[in-house]
């Protein structure tokens, strides 16, 4: 017998919760520790759409990535918020909710040697160490690898192919591909970590006009794929994960969250 506790556990040793960030607010955020689970719903954010989901499969617990409380502390729990309204949902229909945030980006095998891997970069190492966890691995947000030589616009079109984005912006920085830096979500603020690595190339998202400028500035090519498309990445490495370690949990990814926005 599965329960959320055993599921919070697991995820504790594979992506150490006290690694996120200090604005994160990663961890075991509503039901019960108690709560017996035999399905499990994986979504990058929980969104009405993915409660319905988890209502409609029978799942007692979805693990996502953003945390579905975040931000500006939560002073009350009603129908007259957003986030109100998804708790009460949550906690109306016993779903438990654990969210893996900034510490999934960081560990190994997390959201940025997945991105790093669904690009296909060889030699794949950290774009910058941020430490060691108590297990003795080291951690980071960032990746970086090599891909063959090629120009940038046939790579910024594999990247957008690869992660199945509605679109891509990107800067060239006038040089070809080759040496690529990866940062799953909002990772411009790592251009410069990029730069002194010798990259030639930064694929990340949430990308603002100044950081565009400074990019082709340095000489980097940067590419903001978004932030969906960088992160998702990350939910069949979650079910793989879950799947092998509890055989009798039922793990599904939803199909119901998807790009939150399009291009015209």
């Amino acid at each position: 017998m599965t329960t959320v506790g055993d599921v919070f556990r697991f995820l504790q040793l594979k992506a150490p919760f006290e690694l996120q960030e200090g604005f994160d607010n990663s961890g075991f955020l509503v039901g019960r520790k108690d709560s017996v689970v035999t399905n499990i719903l994986i979504a990058l954010d929980i969104t009405d759409a993915v409660i319905r989901e988890a209502v409609m499969r029978g799942a007692q617990l979805i693990v996502s990535h953003h945390p579905v409380i975040f931000g500006d502390s939560v002073k009350s729990i009603t129908d007259e918020t957003v986030t109100g309204q998804k708790l009460l949902a949550l906690a109306e229909n016993h779903i438990s909710a654990i969210c893996a945030h900034t510490n999934l980006d960081a560990v190994e095998d997390g959201v940025n040697d997945a991105l790093a891997l669904k690009l296909g970069l060889s030699d794949i190492g950290q774009l910058k160490q941020d430490g060691v966890d108590d297990q003795g691995r080291p951690y980071g947000i960032g990746r970086i690898g090599f891909v063959p030589e090629q120009p940038l616009y046939d790579f910024a079109v594999r990247v957008k192919e690869l992660l199945g984005s509605n679109g891509i912006r990107l800067v060239d920085g006038g040089k070809p591909v080759h040496l690529v830096a990866v940062g799953g979500g909002s990772c411009s603020s790592m251009m410069e970590d990029a730069i002194q690595q010798g990259c030639d190339t930064f694929v990340t998202a949430d990308v603002k006009y100044s950081a565009f400028l400074d990019a082709r500035a340095m000489g980097l090519n940067l590419i903001d794929a978004g932030h969906f498309p960088t992160e998702d990445v990350v939910c069949p490495v979650l079910q793989d994960w879950l799947s092998k370690q509890f055989p009798d949990v039922a793990v599904t990814i939803s199909k119901r969250h998807k790009e939150v926005f399009s291009y015209l």
